[in-house]
Parts: C-alpha cells; structure tokens; sequence
C-alpha cells in the first residue's frame, strides 16, 4: 500500500558510516499512527478528541488468522490486541535488520536474492533451476517478482480475480544465497543444524506453511541415486549439461553456482546447498509456500465472541496477495540466519578479523584438497 514506503532511521551504533560496537538501534515510524491514537491509545478512557476513528472492538475473530488461539491463550475480549501484534507489519523491522545481515555476509562474498515462483495458479512453465544471476537481476522491476514475464502476467491477472471475487491468493518463492562456504552450520547436535534453523526462520514468516530446501517436497517420491548429489572433481566435468528438468528430480546444472569447495562440482543442487545440517559449498536454495491472507473482503463465517453467535469474521484493511512482499521477507531472514552462522564459524571483533579467518579457512581448503589434482 502506498502508505507503506518505509525506511528506517538510524538512532545509534553507526558513525560516520561505520559500525563502532554498540548496539545498532533503528527507527521505521508508522505512517498510519495518527488514524489510530484513539483507538490505541495507552489510557484507560482516552479523551474524545484524540486523533483517529473510534473503531470499537474486535471480537468476531478470522479463521485462519492468530485472532481465536492467541485472543484464548492470553484472555483478550478486544482481539485487536492479538491482530495488532501479529499483524505482518512486524516484519519490516526483520528487513531492516537483514539490510545489515547482508552487508555482514557481502564481506566475504555471500550475496542474497529472490523471485516469486506461483501465485495461485499461475507457476514458472519451465522447470528449470533460475540461475542466481537471472533472480539477482530482477530486483523490483516487476511488479510480481517473477523471473518470467508471461508468468508475471498470469500471476497479476490471478491476483485481479481474487480481488473482484472478494477473496486472497497465496503462492510460493524462492531464497538462494550464492557464493556461501562450505562448513557453515553444524552436524553434532540437532540445534545446530542450519537447514533446521533456516527452516524456522521461514515458518516465522506469517502466512507461511511450508518450506523446502533443494528438491523440498520432491524427494519423498524420487530413488536415491535422483535426489543425492554426486560429488566430482571440478576438471572432469567438461562443461554445463543442459536441457529441461524432468519431474525425474534430474536437475541441470545451474552455471552461476560451481560452488565454493576448491577442485569439487556437483554436478545438480537437489540438496538445496545443505548436507547433513552444514552447508557444503553449493548455492543454498529455500523455496516457502505462503498461504492467502485471512483478510477476506467476502469474509468466512465465525462466531461473535461477546454474544457466542454465529456471524461473520472481522474485515480489517488487507492486501489481496502478499506474496512478492514475503520473498523479500525471506531474504531478510535468510540473511540473518546466515550472518549468525558466518558469525559462529569465523568470529572476531572487527570486519577485517572476520574476513582474515574466512581467507585462512578457504586457503586451508584449497591446501587440503590441492585444488582437486593428483
């Protein structure tokens, strides 16, 4: 909405464009806040003339929304305490923080990128893997995000329908990190895993149900020797095989991700960039299933908790789709994920302590492994 151009204000930890140490403290103010000072005003009985509508309280709770689970757990009647705090809007903070979290992992190289893959119906017509380079390109130059002009256009008139029907529409995207090491995350212990904290990060996101590394879903009905990814030496393979991924799980390889282990290639990505809970060198690929928004302008039947009669759910002001806006949500949270582990693995006080560790461990990788010769 175009109320909701955002930017966010830096109140301490920068000086002079630079990270001293302490805390970095930022600012997004809400647009909106003088449409609601009434409404949310901190006073027990806020005087009359206070700013905004006096919007009366909310208690005909949204099937699919946190309105019913969160307004029973902490004994709201007024479910507008529940639908404020779980209102997506949180999640600007999180881009805001990622906006950070990317410059953290640009020191040594990692770089973050999105595109939307389905809305409703409308999905991607090739199976191919998007090449990192096609998704970092895209950018906001449309509307949809989508790599596909054609799919962007079934996907805005998917979106069209469900508007002049009175409802929403859900869809998936894609998160891929290019350019990550191989070692981050950990094997030993099952919360250290990072596929399963990079998992979490992405079901924190509202809205989302489903997330899939590599393959995701696709592994479950495929063999071994189709989801596994074959380890070679990097000079064997005499170029990028080509052609259309069949449902087979038989991937072609994407150009832009080599990987990052000196001398190895693997010749797919089914795996997503992640073995065992630690990354392994290949491009880490996240795909999020998001659910349509609860908000129906049509809306669902519920019952009025004040009378415990049946009536239909609360209309608050809602998007129709928010799919493209939850892929960059994603990347946010990717982001950070990655940032924590880059953090665990190489540590140190300043960048450049970081980046001197980063260059010792891959200059052991390369003194290890000799660059793949005999």
């Amino acid at each position: 909405m175009a109320i909701e151009q955002d930017a966010a204000e830096i109140l301490s930890g920068v000086r002079r464009g630079e990270a001293i140490g302490s805390p970095i403290a930022l600012l997004i103010h809400n647009r909106d806040w003088t449409n609601w000072q009434y409404t949310m005003s901190v006073d027990a009985n806020p005087p009359t003339d206070v700013g905004g509508a006096h919007r009366p309280d909310v208690t005909r709770p949204r099937p699919g929304h946190a309105d019913l689970s969160a307004g029973l757990k902490y004994g709201r009647t007024d479910l507008r305490d529940v639908l404020e705090r779980a209102s997506a809007r949180e999640t600007a903070a999180r881009v805001a923080v990622g906006a950070i979290a990317k410059m953290i992992l640009r020191e040594i190289g990692i770089e973050i990128a999105s595109h939307v893959t389905t809305i409703g119906e409308a999905s991607l017509s090739s199976t191919d893997v998007v090449p990192f380079s096609a998704i970092a390109s895209l950018g906001d130059q449309d509307d949809v995000r989508c790599v596909e002009a054609g799919c962007a256009e079934r996907m805005k008139r998917a979106i069209d329908r469900a508007r002049d029907a009175g409802d929403t529409i859900g869809g998936a995207f894609e998160v891929v990190a290019h350019n990550v090491p191989a070692g981050l995350g950990s094997h030993v212990q099952w919360d250290r895993k990072l596929d399963g904290r990079i998992a979490q990060a992405m079901m924190s996101i509202p809205a989302i149900k489903a997330v899939g590394l590599g393959l995701g879903t696709e592994v479950g009905h495929l063999p071994g020797s189709q989801v596994h990814d074959e380890i070679r030496l990097r000079e064997s393979i005499p170029g990028i095989d080509s052609g259309n991924r069949p449902r087979d799980g038989n991937r072609p390889r994407d150009e832009s991700d080599e990987g990052t282990v000196p001398g190895i290639s693997r010749p797919t990505n089914r795996a997503g960039g992640l073995e065992g809970g630690v990354t392994n060198g290949q491009d880490v690929r996240v795909t999020a299933w998001m659910k349509p928004i609860s908000t129906l302008m049509k809306p669902l039947r519920s019952v009025d908790l004040a009378s415990m009669t049946e009536s239909p759910a609360a209309i608050e002001r809602s998007d129709v789709c928010a799919v493209p806006a939850a892929a960059v949500v994603g990347e946010a949270m990717l982001a950070i994920t990655l940032a924590e582990a880059v953090l665990e693995k190489f540590g140190g006080d300043t960048v450049a302590d970081l980046r001197a560790a980063w260059q010792h461990y891959t200059a052991s990788l390369e003194t290890r492994l000799g660059g793949g010769k005999p």
